[in-house]
């Protein structure tokens, strides 16, 4: 064989064993052992979704199933991450045939800005699935504010809310005060608390006091500062009185108060019969009697 011919059927068996890995790197991924139907974007030439909006936006695409195959399949169509809208959630795809689903995804209100995952995904009747990305940006200013609420002093613990006010997720840090009749009571340097308080939520926390005051009326003062300059703080007066020890108290008090009225009782008891008025006949016989003599 010639050496130019030699070449061109080199040339040819290389084409014809890298074909499938060109086909699987530059179109949508076929799966294996089902027929072979795909999910992509439509159009062609799109390896994922990208949207981006403001809060609160609605955006539109088209995702589209292939089924090259010989056979009719049937899929449902489910978006994970964000909401998404499809014009029909079960589809039938008949064979060699491509179908195209309008949908309409919804940027959160609440969200933050920024990039969140999120996937639009295939499964046929056998269970079998196919998944596509969806990269959503989430535009918008960044707005760093946060609120305490709801403050609550219970018997060994202090309670409250946290709402994210602005735009960012957050962590807070707490610190934790309180001043009595005598003087502070209760002084908790600024720690960072395990939560990442995500746009609009609300969350409420417990905060631990044990060894608090017996006798006191106190002040309790929180404050809470997060990263982009949010600050909030939220205060609230509790009263401390051991009513055990009071009760016991009035009740002695009471004993004391009944054991004077008996012993006044008793001596009023012990005293004789008081001398009664004379009358005026025996004052008649008084005077005769000194008279006769």
């Amino acid at each position: 064989m010639p050496s130019a011919a030699r070449a061109l059927c080199l040339s040819l068996l290389t084409l014809l064993a890298t074909a499938p890995q060109a086909a699987a790197a530059w179109g949508p991924p076929l799966l294996e052992g089902h027929g072979g139907w795909s999910l992509a974007p439509a159009g062609g030439g799109r390896p994922s979704f990208y949207a981006e909006g403001t809060p609160g936006t609605v955006l539109r695409d088209t995702v589209s199933v292939t089924n090259p195959g010989g056979k009719p399949v049937t899929v449902r169509l489910r978006g994970t991450g964000v909401r998404v809208t499809f014009a029909g959630t079960r589809l039938r795809v008949p064979a060699r045939t491509r179908a195209d689903v309008p949908f309409t995804l919804a940027v959160p209100a609440q969200a933050a800005p920024g990039d969140r995952p999120a996937a639009i995904t295939a499964r046929d009747d056998h269970g079998r699935t196919a998944t596509v990305p969806v990269r959503l940006r989430v535009t918008g200013p960044a707005l760093s504010a946060l609120t305490v609420e709801h403050v609550a002093v219970h018997a060994d613990r202090i309670t409250y809310d946290l709402v994210n006010r602005g735009t960012t997720v957050l962590v807070p840090t707490l610190a934790v005060r309180a001043d009595g009749v005598f003087g502070r009571v209760l002084d908790r340097a600024p720690r960072t608390l395990p939560v990442r308080l995500a746009p609009g939520r609300r969350l409420t926390f417990d905060e631990p006091w044990h060894g608090r005051p017996a006798l006191d009326a106190v002040d309790v003062r929180l404050t809470v500062t997060a990263e982009g300059g949010a600050r909030d703080s939220a205060e609230v007066s509790a009263r401390f009185v051991p009513w055990g020890a009071v009760a016991l108290g009035a009740g002695l008090v009471s004993l004391a108060g009944a054991g004077l009225v008996v012993r006044h009782r008793g001596r009023r008891g012990r005293r004789g019969p008081e001398p009664g008025p004379t009358t005026a006949s025996e004052g008649a016989r008084t005077e005769l009697t000194g008279a006769v003599r």
